[in-house]
């Protein structure tokens, strides 16, 4: 049975409510839409819908499956009305998912750039501190900071940013600035989870990678968080050098250890593959690509200029 045409049926199911309202929508015979639904589940080892004689409803994997089958669906329409000429600019939805802080920071002011120049185009954005499934959440693209695991995603190197640690100079003032990584056993440590997942700090010295184990004073996992309570004066804590350019600008900051940093963390966008795109969503990854470019640059740059260190640096 065609793939395409079971994805359609069980969207039709879903929407309607009833198998017999799907048939009538479709111009199907009811048996034909129960044969469409028996071979997707079969197909995906598990059941989209619990049906019994007097009711319906959609199962957790179907309800997973809907956002990923409208996806693949509203692809194929694109790329038929692509190929037939009726696509001349780009349309439709887009959803796209970045970190919380450089959401606001670099990817907000980017999508409403892109909103002015493509007004057929809409776009929902989720700021979210956490790996989003992109298939299971219907995510169209997603800006990701940190190395990739190996998949079937297209990724585009957008830059890098850097891990710094950070304190007030109150807090300096008062417990001393650390010399070395094992120094920091000696402070109050406040842990932002995203980076400090273990309770370690990492470090490199150009030579060889090492890391050290701590019991945070503080563990949170909200960076905006972590960073207001290393500027009340509350300890040492983690960040990506672009969190921190304005606190460090005004003095409110200062970084430490700067010549144990870390190497650079990688930005991508990072899609589906798929043989055709979508003109909305390349329209988006061709428009993004260098402002996002040029906007990490100017964080990094600025950044490093004011810690006074060349270290980690990206090219």
């Amino acid at each position: 049975m065609d793939r395409f045409h079971e994805l359609e049926v069980f969207i039709a199911v879903a929407d309607a409510g009833s198998f017999a309202k799907a048939a009538a929508r479709l111009r199907l015979s009811p048996p034909a839409v129960t044969r469409a639904i028996s071979s997707l589940e079969e197909r995906l080892g598990a059941r989209v819908f619990h049906r019994t004689t007097r009711s319906l409803a959609i199962t957790d994997v179907g309800q997973r499956f809907l956002e990923s089958a409208r996806r693949v669906i509203g692809d194929l329409d694109d790329a038929e009305k692509e190929a037939a000429g009726e696509t001349a600019v780009p349309q439709g939805h887009l959803t796209i998912t970045a970190s919380v802080t450089l959401g606001r920071s670099a990817v907000a002011p980017i999508v409403r750039d892109f909103l002015s120049h493509y007004p057929r185009v809409s776009i929902s954005v989720l700021l979210l501190d956490r790996i989003a499934n992109l298939a299971e959440e219907g995510i169209d693209l997603a800006i990701r900071i940190g190395a990739l695991p190996d998949s079937t995603m297209v990724a585009r190197r957008v830059g890098a940013v850097r891990r710094v640690l950070v304190a007030s100079p109150a807090y300096l003032d008062r417990r001393g600035v650390p010399k070395t990584p094992p120094d920091l056993r000696f402070h109050s440590l406040i842990a932002f989870t995203g980076l400090m997942p273990n309770r370690e700090w990492r470090f490199g010295d150009g030579r060889s990678g090492n890391s050290v184990s701590f019991m945070p004073r503080l563990e949170i996992n909200d960076a905006v968080a972590a960073i207001a309570s290393a500027e009340m004066g509350d300890g040492i804590t983690v960040a990506l050098s672009y969190m921190v350019v304005d606190q460090i600008r005004e003095g409110r900051l200062v970084t430490v250890l700067d010549d144990m940093t870390p190497p650079p963390v990688p930005v991508h966008i990072v899609y589906a593959q798929s043989r055709l795109v979508a003109p909305k969503l390349r329209a988006f990854v061709d428009f993004a690509t260098p402002r996002l470019k040029q906007a990490l640059e100017n964080l990094v740059l600025r950044n490093e200029a004011l810690s006074g260190s060349e270290e980690g640096r990206p090219v």
